[in-house]
Parts: C-alpha cells; sequence; structure tokens
C-alpha cells in the first residue's frame, strides 16, 4: 500500500452492523465460529489470514464488542470477551487471538483516546469498519512493551512515522494500527508513545513469508510502515504509553489469550469425549482402562484449574483496582504463564490418550494435530522467561505473601 493521507476514512454506517444490533451476542459468536469453521483446513493449510472470519465479525457488529452502546457498539463486558475469546478458540486458535488481540486495542481507544478522534474511531469499529492491528514488536526487544527504539518525530502539526516490527499479527488485513514509538520529548527508551494510524495514511511493506509450525491463519508477517498522521492521533499522553501498558494492554493480553488458550484445549477434550463416547469409538477404545481414565482425570484437572485462575484473574481487573501492586502484577503474569503451559500439556496428554491415529494425524477429527501445533506458541507469545523474570523480582516486593 503507498497511498499516505492524513484524512481519515469517514466511519460508514453499515446495514450488516444494524443487522447484529438486535442479535444477541452468544448468537453473533456462534456465527462468527461456523464461518471460522468452514474454512479451518484451508487457513491452515496454505497459512492464509481468516477473511472469511473477518468479514463475518464485521457484518455482526463483534468488532465492536466492547465499544459503548451510545457509539453503537456492544457495551460488552470483560466477561463478555472472555466468553467469545473461548467461544472462538474452541474452532481456531487463530481466529481467537485475532479477535481478542483486536478488542485489546480498541479497549485502549474507549479509554485514552482523545476527541474528536475517539468518536471517529468508536464509530467505525462499532459500523465493523475498523480492525485493529498492534504494532509493538521491534528489532532488538521483541515485544518488550515498556521500551522503543523507533523515534517518533514532530514536524509542525504532524508526527512521522517509520516503524519496523518483526510481528504484525493480522496485518495485512487491518484497517488501523497501534503503534508503539519513542516519543518525541523522550530522554530515555521508556519514554513511548503510542499512536494510531489509519492504513491509508500510511505505506506498508511486508518483508518474508509466513510459514510457522501453528497459528498459521493469524499471518504475522515483518511490516515496515512508513507515513504521517495529525499530532491528534495520539493515544493517551506523550512517553505514558505505560498507563495504557498496565491498565489495558497487559490485562486484556494475559486475559484474553487465556481464554483463547482455554478453549483450544476444552474444544480439544471435547472432541475426544465424543470420539470416545460414540459407539464406533467404543469399540477402539478400551473404556475401562485405567491408564485411559486417569489420563482423561488430568487433563480435565488441568483445564479447571486453567478456568478458575482465568475467572479470579477476570474478577479482579474488572473490581477496577490498582493493577500496579506487586500481588495484582503477579497473579496477572502467573494466569498467562499457567494458562500457556496446561493447556499445552493437556492436549499433548491427549495425544497419548488416544495414540496415533486420532492423537497424531492431520485428518483426525480430535483436531489434536493442529491444537498441539498452534498452544506450542503459547509459552512464546510474551515469553514465559521473561514473565518469570520479573515475577522474580516482583516476589520481592511481597514479603508478606499476600493474595488479591
Amino acid at each position: 500500500m503507498t497511498t499516505t493521507s492524513a484524512k481519515l476514512t469517514p466511519p460508514q454506517t453499515s446495514a450488516p452492523a444494524r443487522e447484529g444490533a438486535a442479535t444477541s451476542l452468544a448468537e453473533r459468536v456462534a456465527s462468527v465460529a461456523r464461518v471460522a469453521e468452514e474454512h479451518l483446513e484451508a487457513t491452515d493449510r496454505d497459512a492464509v489470514f481468516p477473511e472469511q472470519a473477518l468479514a463475518e465479525m464485521r457484518r455482526t457488529g463483534l468488532l465492536g464488542l466492547l465499544v459503548p452502546a451510545e457509539h453503537g457498539g456492544c457495551s460488552g463486558t470483560l466477561t463478555d470477551l472472555v466468553d467469545a475469546g473461548m467461544a472462538l478458540g474452541r474452532v481456531d486458535m487463530s481466529v481467537g487471538m485475532i479477535f481478542v488481540m483486536h478488542c485489546q486495542q480498541s479497549e485502549a481507544i474507549v479509554r485514552y483516546a482523545a476527541s474528536p478522534l475517539r468518536e471517529e474511531l468508536l464509530a467505525q469499529l462499532a459500523a465493523g469498519d475498523l480492525y485493529l492491528a498492534s504494532v509493538t514488536t521491534e528489532p532488538g526487544k521483541g515485544g518488550h512493551l515498556f521500551r522503543s527504539y523507533a523515534p517518533l518525530q514532530e514536524s509542525d502539526d504532524t508526527l512521522l512515522i517509520d516503524r519496523v516490527a518483526p510481528i504484525v499479527t493480522g496485518g495485512t488485513a487491518a484497517d488501523g494500527f497501534l503503534i508503539t514509538m519513542r516519543s518525541p520529548h523522550a530522554t530515555a527508551d521508556h519514554h513511548v508513545s503510542l499512536v494510531y494510524a489509519h492504513r491509508h495514511q500510511l505505506r506498508i511493506e511486508g518483508t518474508g513469508e509466513w510459514c510457522p509450525m501453528g497459528m498459521r491463519a493469524s499471518h504475522s508477517l515483518p511490516l515496515t510502515l512508513t507515513g504521517s498522521v495529525p499530532a491528534r492521533q495520539v493515544i493517551g499522553q506523550h512517553g505514558a504509553f505505560h498507563q495504557i501498558a498496565q491498565s489495558v494492554f497487559g490485562p486484556l493480553a494475559h486475559i484474553g489469550w487465556s481464554a483463547v488458550w482455554l478453549g483450544t484445549a476444552a474444544g480439544a477434550l471435547s472432541r475426544v469425549v465424543r470420539l470416545l463416547r460414540d459407539p464406533a469409538g467404543r469399540k477402539r477404545f478400551d473404556l475401562s482402562s485405567q491408564l485411559l481414565m486417569t489420563r482423561l482425570s488430568r487433563v480435565r484437572q488441568r483445564l479447571d484449574t486453567v478456568h478458575a485462575l482465568l475467572r479470579r484473574t477476570e474478577a479482579l481487573v474488572a473490581s477496577d483496582v490498582d493493577l500496579s501492586d506487586a500481588s495484582s502484577q503477579l497473579l496477572l503474569n502467573s494466569l498467562k504463564i499457567t494458562a500457556s503451559e496446561e493447556c499445552y500439556r493437556a492436549v499433548d496428554e491427549l495425544v497419548d490418550a488416544v495414540g496415533l491415529r486420532h492423537g497424531y494425524l492431520q485428518d483426525s477429527p480430535t483436531l489434536l494435530e493442529k491444537s498441539l501445533r498452534d498452544l506450542r506458541s503459547a509459552a512464546l507469545n510474551y515469553s514465559n522467561d521473561r514473565l518469570h523474570l520479573a515475577d522474580g523480582q516482583l516476589c520481592l516486593l511481597d514479603p508478606d505473601v499476600r493474595f488479591v
């Protein structure tokens, strides 16, 4: 894309979004899940972005889940986000992650964008005209949120963007981007600003190919973004992105991701149990096997543990407490680490439980092979090693070992 313009595309009031207003949230999510399932084989095989599922998110208005009703959105809650993430994750982890990451971006706009930009973007989100991608990764720092080396330059009332990102999920399909860059007034690398840029305000160049083990439909190509935007398109205060990261980006990432991972593992278990209960399956499996029953029990235990931790963390964040507190940070990080590890282990154990034919082969109706490939990425998605290092330091700040 080679167009650069400082003018936002005007919001459109689409008939599909108006139709979605009379539809329940569960019906919208189910509709997106059905479309995702119809195209699942092709998007995973070809490692292409799930355009059809995104189109259904637009049509149903699901992209406006967290947009307040006064702006035409769904006024969805954090619980709604968790439920939707789990439901989509049961069908396709890539689609679920694409959706919850979009919602993370939209919540930042809801809370921190200033007028009139806020009203313009919320109207587009509610109408299904704005799918958002996040640009936080950077060469030399990975996904570290609190640092940026790419300078954001000011020229009169314009911000100049020149940004390289090694991973941008859905960047080739996004209508707009939230981009982290070093503040124009920065005196240190951690003085980071968050800037919104519409697709038509940027020149976007993709490099390389996307051919991963799993999460193939996320289409997370490296991108180079250059262009200019009006100064009013900074989100929050210059140099104060850490506030957005602590209150929105971090919590919604860990909660949203964990919901999708849990949905993926729960879907895998559900398909295995249905296979075992099917009359034909009973001939292939020994349901009196103590080893099989023990494995199923351990899998369910792992998922129940993640679910309990997810709902507890969800309640904490919804209570609007100070999330910068050490105990709160430890719980959020623990959720991400635990969900990424336990959901993967649960599916890995299911592979052993049902064996080669239904645990390892791609054409099995259990989809365990795909689920395992997808979930292997969970521990790497904002590295667990990085979180453990942070948690060790946080532990020293909480000598009384307080739980929230």
